[in-house]
């Protein structure tokens, strides 16, 4: 689903493969998850979707913007109709097109700089071959979340699986 989230920016894609983290990297409470990612860098989510894109083959990346989520997501946001559906071979690709439709420059994300420094590609939007409807036809400037770290949210979101 295509929605904002306070430790990511935006979950789209690529942050759909935190559900097969392996339990003997990244354990099975996803709260260690983001503990043991967080030593790498504070969202506690960027470079471990990297890693996960990095090790999954995918063939179809899907986003469901038929209804979206803008604001305080995960938990907190508020629906909006959006009524798209993004999808490519490319997972990075994918979702920096699915995160201009939410009015994100890929450069405010920090997955997809990761992403870049991890050697996946593209890096800018103008890379990308888009088929379709035109961005500029379905673009919504969507309310930013607080992006917040994890070791600020660690204590409530930690304490239960969400």
């Amino acid at each position: 689903m295509m929605k904002t989230h306070a430790l990511a920016g935006v979950t789209l894609g690529m942050k759909n493969l935190v559900g097969a983290y392996p339990g003997s990297v990244y354990q099975a409470v996803r709260g260690r998850m983001h503990d043991a990612a967080a030593k790498v860098e504070p969202s506690g989510t960027a470079a471990a979707i990297v890693d996960m894109v990095r090790a999954n083959k995918l063939g179809l990346v899907v986003v469901d913007g038929s209804t979206a989520m803008e604001g305080g997501g995960p938990l907190d946001g508020t629906p909006v109709p959006m009524e798209t559906i993004v999808a490519g071979a490319n997972a990075l690709a994918t979702d920096m097109v699915a995160a201009n439709l939410m009015g994100f420059d890929p450069s405010e994300v920090p997955t997809f700089a990761w992403a870049n420094k991890a050697g996946l590609r593209p890096e800018r939007m103008d890379e990308i071959d888009i088929r379709g409807g035109t961005v500029e036809s379905v673009r919504r400037k969507f309310v930013r979340p607080q992006i917040l770290p994890w070791a600020f949210v660690r204590s409530v979101w930690a304490t239960r699986e969400i």
